[in-house]
């Protein structure tokens, strides 16, 4: 099933947009499983379960994207090996990444978390707040990190309407990224399993999916 799922979405999607396999809650077989499948990408959204997992699957050359709300105190755990941090959602966040990024001899990629959707459940910056910081220099001066682009996550909701206008907020404000700051930026990561195809439309260029793939959480 597995494998099945990997070789359908992937075939599904466009140039230029690649799957992240959202193996948090499933067993280190399970990514064995994708892994031979082909899929590389792999995300987790707590820092001692990634931990865990990168030390009993250091025979794979995985990207482990971390994917979930990051804990300035957790950050020192997955420093000096993930690929790609996509929830950076303040500026104390930023600044403790740069930290660990420094001591672990790195320079880490991360996507500013940008809050698009009806809820206040969700983290991240809103558009006027992203453009605040960005406007402030100091995150020209962590060499530690490196903002690559920008994460957002659609309202919770059935209306398509509704989940294609946050998706298209989010792309509109990765353009204004580009253009005024960070023309090197090349990162939207937009669509989960109910609504990748939106996101893509959108202009994703990182998904996020695990139920499609590994099924029900393995709590």
């Amino acid at each position: 099933m597995i494998a099945e799922e990997i070789h359908n979405i992937t075939q599904a999607l466009p140039a230029g947009v690649r799957l992240v396999a959202v193996s948090k809650y499933h067993p280190a077989d399970a990514i064995r499983e994708a892994y031979a499948a082909g899929q590389r990408l792999f995300g987790e959204s707590h820092a001692q379960e990634l931990q865990r997992k990168h030390q009993e699957l250091t025979d794979l050359e995985l990207q482990w994207h971390f994917i979930g709300h990051l804990q300035t105190n957790k950050v020192k755990y997955i420093a000096p090996y993930v690929h790609l941090i996509h929830s950076m959602d303040s500026p104390h966040l930023l600044a403790e990444i740069n930290k660990q990024a420094l001591k672990a001899g790195r320079t880490i990629p991360c996507l500013l978390q940008l809050h698009v959707a009806q809820e206040e459940t969700k983290f991240g910056f809103t558009p006027d707040e992203a453009l605040a910081y960005l406007d402030g220099a100091e995150w020209q001066h962590l060499t530690g990190v490196r903002i690559a682009g920008v994460m957002a996550m659609a309202s919770n909701t059935d209306d398509t309407r509704r989940i294609r206008d946050d998706f298209h907020r989010a792309r509109l404000f990765f353009e204004q990224l580009r253009h005024d700051y960070l023309p090197e930026a090349t990162e939207l990561s937009m669509g989960m399993s109910g609504d990748w195809h939106i996101a893509v439309d959108e202009g994703s260029t990182l998904i996020r999916i695990g139920t499609q793939i590994f099924g029900e959480r393995q709590y």
